[in-house]
C-alpha cells in the first residue's frame, strides 16, 4: 500500500462505516507522539497507552516522563508502565481493557506471545524503514549511514521475531543529501501516522491482509552506541559525513581533541584532500578543515568537554592547532 493506495483505503474504509477499534498505543519516544496523536484524531479509541517506565535522563538526573506518557497525560489516557510486559499483572491488565488492536511505534521491549495473542486483530507495529531492509533498533540512523538514496515506513503485524511479520503497507521518503537522522525521523513519523491510521482503518474494514515480507533484501540496524559514532578519520570524506548524520542528534558523533572528547555537528565534504593527512587540522580561510582518508571535512558546530555547542572557527581561534596536529590521535 504505496501512499497513494494507503490514503484512498482509508478513506474508502471510512465511507463504509466500519465500527471503530478499541486500542491499546504502545510507544515511549518523541517519534511516537504523532502517531499517538493521528489515533486520538481518528474515528478509532484509545483507551490506554503503553510506555516504558518513568527513567532519569539529563545532567540532573531527574525523573522524568516519556514523551508518549506525557502526552497522554494531557489527553487523560490511563498509562501502563510495567518494566516488563511480560509482568502478569500487566497480561492481566490487557485482558481487561478487551482491546482490538495494539499499535505499536518505538515502545522498547520486546512484547511476549502471551500479549501477542491476546488482541484480536494483534499488534501492528510502524517501522520506519522498507521492510526488510533495517530490521531493529535504528533503522533511520543506519539508511543514511549506508547511503541509500530511499527509505520510508512500514506497517507490519508484530510477531516474536524481530520485524519479521507480515507488511499490511508502506510509505516512501526520499533521504536529502544533508539530512540527519534527525531529520529523516522528523519527517517518517508524521508520514508514518498517516500510514498507521489508514492500516487500523483498513483492518477494521476487513479490506486489508498483510502480505509477507520477502526473503531477499534482509539488512540489521542494530541500536547505534556512543562508541559506534566515534569518527574514522581513515574513511573517505563523503563516508564521514553519512556517518556524521545518521548520529546525529543522537548518540552525537564525536573525536578527540588534545586527551577530551570533542562533539561534532554534521560536517561539509570536500572532494580535494588540501595536503591534509587523516585526522589533521588546519584553519583555513574557507574553515575549520580535516583531512579523511580520501578527501576533506569541513567541521560545523563543536563540542568540547564541558562547553556548549558553538561554530568550529570560533573554537579554532582558542585552540591555536599546532602544524599537523590531529583530531582522533
Amino acid at each position: 500500500m504505496g501512499g497513494h493506495g494507503r490514503l484512498a483505503a482509508r478513506t474508502a474504509a471510512r465511507r463504509q462505516g466500519e465500527p471503530p477499534l478499541k486500542l491499546l498505543f504502545a510507544g515511549t519516544p518523541a517519534p511516537a507522539v504523532p502517531s499517538l496523536d493521528a489515533l486520538l484524531a481518528s474515528g478509532h479509541e484509545v483507551v490506554a497507552v503503553l510506555t516504558r517506565p518513568d527513567a532519569r535522563s539529563g545532567r540532573g538526573r531527574r525523573v522524568s516522563r516519556s514523551p508518549v506518557a506525557e502526552r497522554a497525560d494531557e489527553a487523560g489516557l490511563p498509562v501502563l508502565q510495567p518494566r516488563s510486559p511480560r509482568e502478569p499483572e500487566f497480561l492481566e491488565q490487557l485482558a481487561g481493557l478487551g482491546v482490538d488492536c495494539a499499535p505499536v511505534v518505538a515502545y522498547g521491549a520486546l512484547v511476549p506471545q502471551a500479549a501477542l495473542d491476546l488482541p484480536a486483530h494483534g499488534w501492528v507495529n510502524l517501522h520506519f524503514s522498507l521492510l526488510p531492509a533495517w530490521r531493529g533498533a535504528a533503522p533511520v540512523q543506519h539508511a543514511i549511514m549506508a547511503g541509500d538514496e530511499i527509505t520510508g515506513a512500514s506497517t507490519f503485524r508484530l510477531e516474536a521475531g524481530l520485524d519479521t511479520g507480515p507488511v499490511f503497507g508502506t510509505v516512501t521518503e526520499a533521504i536529502g543529501p544533508r539530512d540527519t537522522a534527525g531529520d529523516l525521523l522528523g519527517r517518517l513519523a508524521v508520514s508514518g501516522a498517516e500510514l498507521l491510521v489508514a492500516t487500523l482503518d483498513g483492518i477494521a474494514a476487513g479490506t486489508l491482509v498483510a502480505q509477507p515480507q520477502p526473503a531477499d533484501g534482509v539488512s540489521l540496524a542494530p541500536k547505534v552506541e556512543p562508541a559506534d559514532a566515534r569518527v574514522d578519520w581513515s574513511l573517505p570524506a563523503h563516508v564521514v559525513d553519512r556517518r556524521v548524520r545518521g548520529v546525529t542528534p543522537a548518540p552525537g558523533a564525536w573525536t578527540t581533541w588534545r586527551g577530551d572528547r570533542l562533539r561534532l555537528g554534521p560536517v561539509e565534504p570536500l572532494p580535494a584532500a588540501l595536503g591534509l593527512e587523516p585526522g589533521e587540522v588546519s584553519a583555513a580561510p574557507s574553515g575549520v578543515l580535516v583531512g579523511t582518508g580520501r578527501g576533506a571535512v569541513r567541521l560545523g558546530d563543536v563540542q568540547p568537554a564541558g562547553k556548549r555547542m558553538f561554530p568550529a572557527t570560533d573554537w579554532a581561534r582558542g585552540a591555536r592547532f599546532e602544524p599537523g596536529e590531529r583530531v582522533g590521535a
